[in-house]
């Protein structure tokens, strides 16, 4: 069921929702679901009567829409929250365009073609009615509700923008050691701010003291008070190629975070020039943003990501880790909602992102229904993790020739091994050990056992009339676990047979169970949906494999059928006899007379 508009009421709005669309992740005990995607995607210029035949398509039903049109051609780039939470801006291409979202309605209010790419923008007030976007053709973009109001250049291009609401400026910085102060109360540039370095990168604006924080290519980070417009400290943070690439004040204004071109984050007291924590991604990606978020347990985690991982984690416990989603898709911009568990990521793919974590907080107002979706998947969802996949350690690899695949995506990396995909790992097995003695002399075994039962005279019954395919696997369970029981003990085995019997032929004798293959109400439905949902891995026969499968174990109806024939055809036979004799005497009587 698609989440729009229809599926903002409350308590309702997850009565019939099929779960299937609904991926979870969870990590250190977290548990994270993704709330959009999940099923086919269908193009947006596709007519709306070829839409109404998907209807009938299980995977275009299963498809998860938290916000109706929360997608863009390419890519989206960057994604903003308004200040009192009822609006969501969000750019991308292509082309540059950007959207605003009414979260109250679930939907898109409008949405507005650029001339160039947006590289940032800002939300100048409480709502969409400001908005200012710095472009990838040095210009300055001031949107209304209207529309389009103002448009102005920059010396040099600029890379990254902040607001100052204490002074009212727009700051950019970009390749030059100045810092562009547009001062939105005059409608004028004025002097710019000189850093030492000659290259910057970001810029952060502290919501308690005004302070302003640049991130340079040279790995420091310079704080300014735009009241003096002087420097009043620097860090040095790293030697990082790339220098610094993300830069975050805490709310409380005594602590700022940064990240570099290597994956590490430092969390700096303003008061010191060490740092206080030093975490690191393990990956080698670039820090792409950092967010200061209060949970719903009044602690303030830090929210960081690079381009292909987000992690959530603890600054006040040694950088504890809490959670981490991996989107798939490279990772332009994260958006969070304060006191709530709900994420929004901007990424290199059509569709956003969006994830909601309950540990962290309750649903937002505007998608309380997610909380009623995750209490009912916790009832009840019962599939598992990598159904599909083996788990190998690192010697078995080695022996299968495929320790050259470390790293890759090939491999999965889990705990002391990995996890490496079931046709890959029989194809590896059957290359590394062509002729495994051992399963020859078990095979043979076998073939040697089933041609002593095929000559034995055999007792079948009639197959049942409900769930026949059922009874016949469960004679075959039976048949395997006597065979079991005959060779795999030895006399003095002090854990006797009691532990072996498994529920086989035995069970189609006892009474408790005889409703299930009488009672039609017991059916099972193997090409159902919620049949496949549960048995993933089920065996797909074929009609002659089915039609093989009863004939081993029961008596079909069909043989009865062929008797009752030759029944009425002697019966016919005598019938025409007896009145051919008839025919005779009667003409020898004529012939007396």
């Amino acid at each position: 069921r698609t989440m729009g508009r229809d599926g903002g009421g409350g308590g309702d709005a997850g009565a019939n929702v099929d779960f299937s669309g609904i991926k979870v992740v969870e990590s250190n005990g977290v548990k994270v679901y993704q709330v959009t995607g999940g099923g086919r995607e269908v193009p947006r210029w596709m007519t709306e009567s070829n839409k109404r035949k998907l209807r009938k398509d299980e995977a275009y039903r299963r498809r998860v829409e938290l916000v109706q049109d929360l997608e863009f051609s390419v890519a989206s780039s960057r994604c903003k929250m308004s200040a009192d939470g009822q609006f969501l801006v969000v750019t991308g291409l292509h082309p540059p365009q950007v959207k605003v979202y009414d979260l109250s309605q679930l939907s898109m209010k409008f949405e507005r073609h650029l001339d160039a790419e947006v590289v940032d923008f800002a939300i100048l007030g409480e709502d969409y009615s400001k908005l200012a976007f710095l472009c990838a053709d040095r210009s300055i973009n001031f949107h209304a509700k209207f529309g389009k109001y103002y448009s102005t250049r920059t010396p040099r291009q600029g890379r990254d923008m902040a607001y100052a609401r204490h002074t009212g400026d727009l700051v950019v910085v970009g390749g030059a050691h100045e810092m562009y102060r547009l001062n939105l109360e005059r409608g004028r540039f004025l002097t710019p701010m000189e850093a030492r370095s000659g290259s910057l990168n970001v810029i952060g604006s502290c919501p308690t003291t005004g302070l302003l924080a640049v991130g340079s290519e040279d790995g420091t980070v310079e704080c300014f008070d735009p009241r003096t417009r002087a420097a009043i400290g620097e860090l040095n943070v790293t030697r990082a190629n790339g220098g610094v690439t993300a830069v975050r004040f805490d709310p409380n204004g005594m602590s700022v975070a940064a990240g570099d071109g290597e994956g590490l984050i430092r969390v700096y007291d303003l008061r010191s020039s060490r740092p206080v924590l030093t975490k690191d991604h393990y990956n080698g990606f670039p820090i792409k943003d950092l967010k200061y978020h209060t949970g719903v347990d009044e602690k303030r985690r830090v929210i960081s990501a690079d381009t292909r991982v987000v992690k959530i984690w603890d600054p006040s416990a040694d950088g504890k880790p809490f959670a981490a989603i991996e989107p798939g898709s490279e990772i332009n911009d994260v958006c969070v909602w304060d006191r709530t568990g709900l994420m929004i990521t901007a990424l290199e793919h059509k569709t956003l992102g969006c994830y909601f974590t309950p540990a962290l907080g309750p649903a937002p107002p505007w998608c309380s229904f997610l909380e009623n979706l995750t209490e009912e998947m916790e009832e009840e969802r019962t599939t598992s993790t990598f159904d599909d996949y083996r788990f190998c350690t690192r010697e078995e690899l080695a022996r299968l020739g495929l320790d050259a695949l470390v790293g890759t995506k090939m491999l999965r990396a889990y705990m002391h091994g990995f996890f490496v995909d079931n046709r890959l790992y029989g194809k590896a097995k059957a290359i590394a050990e062509p002729f495994d003695y051992e399963q020859y002399k078990r095979d043979k075994v076998e073939e040697k056992l089933a041609a002593e039962r095929a000559g034995r005279i055999t007792t079948k019954k009639r197959a049942p009339k409900v769930n026949a395919a059922l009874a016949a696997r469960l004679e075959t369970g039976g048949d395997a676990s006597e065979k079991r029981k005959g060779r795999g003990r030895r006399r003095d085995d002090p854990m006797d047979s009691d532990d072996d019997d498994v529920p086989g032929g035995g069970l189609l004798e006892d009474d408790r169970f005889a409703a299930m293959f009488k009672d039609a109400r017991f059916e099972v439905d193997e090409q159902s949906e919620a049949y496949k949902t549960l048995h993933p891995n089920a065996p797909k026969l074929s009609k002659s494999e089915r039609r093989e499968l009863l004939e081993e174990h029961f008596d079909l109806d069909e043989d009865e059928d062929e008797d009752v024939d030759d029944d009425e055809r002697q019966n016919a036979a005598d019938a025409s006899a007896r009145a051919a004799a008839a025919e005779v005497s009667s003409e020898e009587d004529e012939e007396e007379e």
